[in-house]
């Protein structure tokens, strides 16, 4: 079985399913996004992209601004949210 990190259809899957946990738990979407932005800071500085997608996601993340990235992370909740 592949890790999350090495299947990206399952990373979406995975975070889909950690968003509806933290909305279960009563987290605001504003504290979603925050955890979800700083998740992206911390897999973007510590961990080696496993697929092309990853390597686009951290290239983009490198590429902006803090507020670029706050954008790109909730892009990511949307996308997960949308295929879970």
């Amino acid at each position: 079985m592949s890790s999350v990190l090495e299947n990206f259809d399952r990373w979406k899957e995975f975070l889909g399913e950690r968003v509806d946990q933290a909305q279960d738990a009563g987290m605001s979407m504003d504290q979603i996004q925050n955890v979800a932005y700083r998740m992206g800071d911390f897999l973007a500085n510590k961990v080696d992209p496993k697929n092309p997608q990853e390597r686009l996601l951290k290239d983009l993340w490198e590429a902006s601004d803090e507020n670029d990235q706050k954008a790109l992370a909730r892009m990511m909740i949307n996308l997960a949210q949308k295929t879970h």
